[in-house]
């Protein structure tokens, strides 16, 4: 095992992870108080402070031991994680169905948004003169726009309760997004299945590559 690698590869994608996963969260808490739902500000969980949103195993735990398990295998894990999930209460919002759609695309919105930034910290570690810190810049920009590609497709899957299964419900009419709410129980079970079959790097590799291929077009 190549410690030297694991303890770089773990330092490049740590802060990309850090923001991708927590910004995530605070997105949706800020959306939901613009449309009226102070549920989480209450809570003091409308922040750009990460540690308001750390989850230790899913934040932390989880995607370090994916990268260490790609490390040691000499692949590239799917990477996954979660925070501490932003309370909503849907009922409070000004129109309920309508907002709770813009609520949950809030949280993928922030991670394009993060993705479009590191594109920028890319372009620029490129124009700097090549040196140690220009170097590492570029690493971790290249970290955290496939860090953040990859949490905005996943999260806008349309499996409950996932962010994309937040939309779907929210544009079904009322007895069909009724039934479609009673399937969310099957939500997690089906993720963990995707994973473990690979089928999740099946569904969303074409769109992250097709997007990455775009962002290179515009750096290089």
């Amino acid at each position: 095992m190549d410690v030297n690698l694991l303890v770089q590869t773990v330092a490049i994608y740590a802060l990309p992870v850090l923001f991708a996963i927590t910004l995530h969260e605070a997105a949706h808490g800020y959306v939901a108080r613009y449309f009226g739902d102070m549920t989480a500000h209450a809570q003091g969980r409308i922040s750009l402070n990460p540690i308001r949103h750390i989850d230790p195993v899913g934040t932390i735990a989880v995607p370090a031991l994916i990268l260490v398990a790609s490390s040691l295998a000499g692949t590239h894990g799917f990477l996954f994680g979660w925070a501490k999930p932003v309370p909503v209460n849907y009922s409070a919002l000004r129109k309920p169905r309508q907002h709770m759609a813009l609520v949950a695309a809030a949280g993928p919105g922030a991670n394009l948004g993060m993705a479009l930034a590191w594109v920028a910290l890319l372009k620029l570690s490129l124009l700097m003169p090549e040196n140690g810190f220009s170097g590492a810049m570029e690493a971790m920009s290249q970290a955290g726009i496939m860090v953040n590609l990859i949490f905005m497709f996943l999260n806008l899957l349309p499996i409950l309760p996932l962010d994309g299964g937040r939309i779907v419900a929210s544009l079904l009419p009322t007895r069909a997004a009724w039934r479609y709410a009673k399937l969310e129980p099957w939500g997690i079970p089906l993720l963990l299945v995707l994973i473990v079959t690979n089928g999740l790097s099946f569904l969303l590799q074409p769109l992250i590559d097709a997007s990455d291929a775009i962002i290179r077009a515009m750096v290089f």
